[in-house]
């Protein structure tokens, strides 16, 4: 706990007026370009990873990347994929997993978990991954978690305003993996169910 009230201060004498203009025209307003769902996992860090600014990204974390379906789910991720989408009009919205990701290990062996009713209940929206891709595969893990973040976004299509907003052509979908160790970052493919390297998947937006 010092080093986090350390860095607060840190922040405040610092990097705060250094960057006061930013923070300026962003104390009465948000205007996103992209949604980023993502792990509560510490060792995550959105803005690092996509070297964005404050204000770039409307991020939700929790316990592996996961978006309950539509109906039958009113909780908080829910209202915030709304919001993102009906009131902030993010034109994006992508779902990015990681590896060696503890929900995924935890979606594979659920029982292990058993003594966390709450962990068990929401892993269980990671289960039909976990069943789907845990046979057959070198590397397991690696496996559940892409197809966690599939299924994830298969999910987000079961909510009304992303729904909406997929049929008006002002929404897409991405996938993500963020690859720990090595800082690559792959994404699905809907083409071919693959996920290849972000330069490679990007290479038409990046010219």
């Amino acid at each position: 706990m010092k080093e986090v009230v350390k860095g607060v201060i840190r922040f405040q004498q610092e990097q705060q007026p250094a960057r006061q203009g930013l923070f300026d025209e962003l104390a009465g307003a948000q205007a996103p370009d992209t949604l980023l769902i993502t792990c509560a996992d510490s060792r995550i860090d959105p803005g690092l990873i996509t070297q964005t600014a404050p204000g770039d990204l409307f991020v939700c974390r929790n316990a592996g990347n996961i978006v309950p379906p539509l109906p039958g789910y009113n909780g908080d991720i829910a209202a915030s994929v709304e919001f993102g989408v009906a009131a902030l009009k993010v034109k994006h919205i992508i779902v990015m997993g990681h590896t060696d990701c503890g929900a995924m290990k935890g979606a594979m062996n659920r029982e292990a978990v058993a003594s966390l009713p709450q962990v068990y209940e929401w892993l269980g929206y990671a289960s039909e991954a976990a069943e789907a891709a845990s046979q057959g595969h070198d590397n397991p893990l690696l496996a559940v978690t892409e197809a966690n973040v599939v299924l994830q976004l298969k999910h987000l299509s079961t909510h009304p305003a992303v729904a909406a907003a997929l049929e008006s052509g002002d929404l897409d979908l991405h996938g993500w993996l963020y690859h720990i160790g090595s800082g690559a970052v792959t994404c699905h493919d809907a083409e071919t169910d693959q996920f290849t390297p972000i330069a490679e998947h990007y290479a038409n937006l990046l010219g």
